[in-house]
């Protein structure tokens, strides 16, 4: 059992996380964790997080259901750094890789993975791929409504719900914008456009008649 008095936390109460994945022993992240985040990781049984940029808890795959089911915790030898084994739900990066890293510095080219299906080569050749395969992630979610599911819960609480959603993550993505940061642009766009797949679904509507309507306008 973890010493949690243990860990040294740095001067702002963080300590970062590494997170391997238990079975094909890739690290697929690295994180910071808080004393709270380290709690509930350990209550909950799934990763939780501090994200420094917004001063929160959060927990992987509140948005995406890609949850990070725990196997177990070691910390290392000076004690501030955490070492998690996960069962990952899907991909860990945002971008849809397994793993956040996925690119070599040296060689300048992606990491060869034969358990990866979405590399830059996929996404050149079919860029909406990995928007078919979270359409089908949803219309899942919604018919089996499995226990823990964000995209399920979501479902639950109607379009009202969705909705509020899809307005809160357009505002993030003004204030990003605002802040004239590139990299909280693009993943804070890729938040509002997950849930505007959601509220997409749930009234039925397919991604071909969206891009339908987009070429009608162009013509």
């Amino acid at each position: 059992m973890i010493e949690l008095d243990n860990i040294n936390y740095d001067e702002k109460g963080l300590v970062p996380a590494v997170v391997q994945d238990a079975k094909s022993k890739e690290v697929l992240m690295v994180a910071y964790m808080n004393k709270e985040a380290l709690n509930k990781t350990i209550e909950t049984g799934k990763a939780w997080f501090y994200s420094r940029k917004r001063k929160r808890l959060w927990q992987k795959g509140e948005t995406s259901g890609n949850f990070l089911e725990i196997k177990s915790i070691f910390y290392d030898c000076d004690e501030d750094t955490l070492l998690l084994k996960v069962d990952p739900k899907g991909p860990a990066c945002h971008t849809g890789h397994n793993s956040c890293f996925y690119r070599s510095l040296l060689q300048n080219q992606e990491s060869v993975c034969d358990d990866c299906t979405h590399s830059e080569d996929n996404l050149q050749e079919n860029p909406t791929k990995i928007l078919d395969e979270l359409v089908e992630v949803i219309d899942s979610r919604f018919a089996t409504k499995p226990e823990g599911s964000y995209i399920a819960k979501l479902y639950s609480g109607g379009r009202e719900r969705i909705l509020k959603k899809v307005g809160e993550e357009a505002a993030e993505v003004v204030i990003a914008s605002m802040s004239q940061n590139k990299g909280e642009t693009i993943y804070e766009t890729a938040d509002l456009l997950f849930h505007l797949l959601i509220a997409l679904r749930y009234d039925g509507i397919t991604i071909e008649e969206v891009m339908t309507e987009l070429e009608r306008r162009r013509k």
